[in-house]
């Protein structure tokens, strides 16, 4: 077979893994083409590629999931290949046919594998006439109920009722006793047909305890098939992986060898070209009795942790693989190196039942440091939708050993920010702190089981304190022409603080502080509510002394005589400023707001109208629409990270409301315009 010049390549994909892929492309000299619809037109993936083609809508269904529209712009731009990422039409075989019809390489599996490995029942049929361990069950094409309750006591309880086609947990039912399962048959099948448009179903025993390996391989249209080593991928919420890791924590050497070995035989199967992953069920007890569950026929979200402790890069073999080489290695050339472990991140909100979150990404900070990897589809000013996986980014740590992986990853995860939408990042860093993590004591279930116990993480006062120094620097001018030019509350009598409300996600709380940035008094208050300067029965939770002073890039900020070195910094006006604190800690952000109860808060802008500095929700519109208001007056009031901001007239006028109570505003849209009277 001879090589194919591959010069241009199309990625049929978005966010992070279009990203990933464009980056290796770009370390091969191969010219890149992303594919955008109409929300993702000023998207990362589309600044870096070399080529950008629009195809369609925002939703995925008119544009990423149209292979004629994916076919037409490889066409135009002259795109040789494409590459699926995952997702979208990576593993749909119509669209692998479709590439080969078009004359255009499709960096995958022959629609054949696809087709096989997509529809359950044929996987496990495959893989068993080449002697792959799979679950004691039943399975084959027009299983009836009665079949499978039938075969049911066989078999034995408790038992997994599993659709034979699609995936990500949808109509999996496990059932204990012969009694319910009719029930569970019925509306499994209901499932199965409302997601996959097919309600086949086949019926495999439970394996107790189970934990999710896989093993990533790799196959050239030689004949050549090697293995990468397993991924652990046991940590997962309703069967959405979070947290994998390579290797896995279970097994040894011999039984690594042996799924290793098992996973080849399923690729050759189904004649297998490119990379893909064969999963396993392992009972947890007994490892060396692993089942195959199914294969994907696509590059992995988690590959990342394979590409550390390997040293290879899984798109550049994809890519020589799709130009006709012969695998650069052989099994044996295989090595290992360390330990490595990925925590993806999410648009949700793990205090609120997972649900998922959206609006404009305001600031993200990415970790750095020995061993710390990113790929991310973000940046400051990106927009989350609910259209696409919610799914922004995945950090990766690497170490020489699983401890100091996990290490790694924490310390990794504490300096990573994602401001103005609600990630999982602090449910990241509590699941990976959990006793049986760190053991290596992992199961499906796990994190099911623990995550009712997850309560967000709490700034420390080390945070309030810096953040409001910093605040407090940021409005002292350099050379004060007179007194009244020092912005310090100055008053006969007793000195008079300036308060700052501080808020993060979850929660929120009042600071006080009397003086200079050289040396002030600083209070932080456990509670905002109603906080006046004469409501003595507030109970606060301590007063310090302290300075601050620029260092460089850092700050560094003196409580009570003792230094810590700081990372902030601070975008905003004079009343509202938002602030991102990093130590060695952790690093945080907070928005402060300047509590001034005498004085209007005036938001308006020069064309009279009104904006959220921050996204939110609107709770509150202080008059009707088309009322007179003097200028201070408050207008409406938005609620973002549990703080109120109420937004006053600048000038006398009458109200047009742009918005309503309850709705969802991002930052710097007018809310609100005030036509001079």
């Amino acid at each position: 077979m001879t090589t194919t010049q591959i010069t241009t390549v199309l990625v049929a994909n978005r966010g992070e893994i279009a990203r990933r892929i464009i980056r290796t492309l770009r370390d091969e000299g191969v010219r890149s083409v992303a594919v955008y619809s109409d929300a993702d037109a000023d998207a990362l993936h589309v600044r870096d590629a070399d080529v950008a083609v629009h195809i369609g809508a925002s939703p995925a269904r008119e544009s990423y999931l149209l292979i004629d529209r994916i076919i037409d712009a490889a066409r135009r731009s002259g795109a040789q290949a494409i590459h699926p990422g995952y997702g979208f039409l990576s593993e749909n075989a119509a669209f692998s046919k479709a590439c080969k019809d078009a004359g255009i390489i499709f960096m995958g599996p022959p629609a054949s594998a696809i087709e096989t490995m997509g529809d359950k029942i044929s996987a496990r049929a495959a893989v068993e006439a080449r002697g792959v361990p799979t679950v004691p069950g039943i399975s084959r094409p027009g299983l009836t109920d009665e079949d499978i309750i039938a075969a049911a006591p066989d078999i034995g309880f408790p038992v997994l009722i599993k659709p034979s086609a699609g995936g990500g947990g949808k109509g999996m039912h496990r059932v204990e006793e012969p009694a319910r399962l009719p029930a569970a048959l019925a509306t499994a099948r209901r499932e199965a047909a409302s997601s996959f448009g097919d309600d086949a179903l086949f019926l495999e025993h439970f394996v107790d305890t189970p934990r999710h390996i896989e093993v990533q391989i790799l196959a050239d249209s030689h004949g050549n098939i090697i293995h990468l080593g397993e991924r652990e991928c046991s940590l997962q919420r309703r069967h959405q992986k979070v947290i994998e890791e390579a290797p896995s924590p279970l097994l040894d050497e011999e039984t690594r060898q042996a799924i290793g070995t098992a996973a080849c035989d399923a690729a050759r199967s189904v004649g297998y070209v490119g990379a893909g992953t064969v999963e396993f069920i392992v009972p947890a007890a007994r490892p060396d009795h692993f089942y195959f569950m199914e294969m994907n026929t696509r590059l992995q979200v988690e590959h990342p942790v394979t590409e550390e402790i390997t040293g290879l890069d899984l798109v550049a073999l994809q890519l020589a693989i799709a130009r006709g080489d012969k695998l650069p290695l052989t099994q044996a050339e295989v090595t290992f190196t360390g330990h490595a472990i990925e925590a993806r991140i999410y648009a949700e909100d793990p205090a609120n039942g997972f649900l998922p979150t959206g609006g404009r990404i305001s600031r993200v900070v990415e970790p750095t440091g020995p061993g710390v990897r990113v790929d991310s589809g973000i940046a400051d000013g990106s927009e989350v939708t609910s259209l696409y996986d919610p799914m922004l980014m995945k950090v990766i740590a690497h170490g020489a050993d699983r401890a100091e992986a996990l290490t790694r990853l924490d310390r990794a995860l504490a300096n990573t920010v994602v401001a103005g939408v609600g990630v999982n990042t602090d449910f990241c860093r509590y699941l990976i702190n959990m006793p049986e993590v760190v053991a290596g004591d992992l199961d499906t279930g796990l994190l099911d089981r623990v995550v009712n116990d997850y309560l967000p993480s709490e700034v420390p006062d080390d945070a309030l304190i810096a953040a409001t120094m910093v605040w407090l620097a940021g409005r002292w001018p350099d050379e004060p022409g007179s007194a009244w030019d020092i912005p310090d509350a100055w008053r006969l009598g007793s000195p008079a603080p300036q308060r700052v409300r501080l808020a993060w996600e979850g929660d929120s709380t009042l600071v006080s502080l009397i003086g200079s940035p050289s040396s002030a008094q600083v209070t932080i208050h456990d509670v905002v509510a109603g906080f006046t300067e004469d409501d003595d029965a507030r109970r606060l939770a301590r007063t310090v002394t302290a300075a601050v002073h620029r260092d460089g890039d850092f700050w560094r900020i003196t409580v009570d005589g003792l230094t810590h070195r700081w990372r902030i910094t601070a975008t905003g006006d004079g009343a509202l400023t938002e602030i991102v604190a990093s130590s060695g800690e952790g690093t945080w952000i907070l928005r402060c707001e300047q509590v001034v109860p005498s004085e209007a808060n005036s938001d308006g802008g020069r064309d009279g109208s009104l904006s959220s500095p921050m996204p939110g929700t609107v709770i509150a519109l202080s008059v009707e629409d088309g009322a007179l208001v003097r200028a201070g007056d408050p207008v409406l009031v938005v609620e973002a990270m549990k703080m109120e901001h109420v937004l006053r007239a600048a000038e006398d006028g009458a109200v047009t409301f742009h918005c309503s109570t309850g709705g969802q505003v991002p930052a710097n849209k007018p809310l609100a315009t005030i036509a001079p009277a």
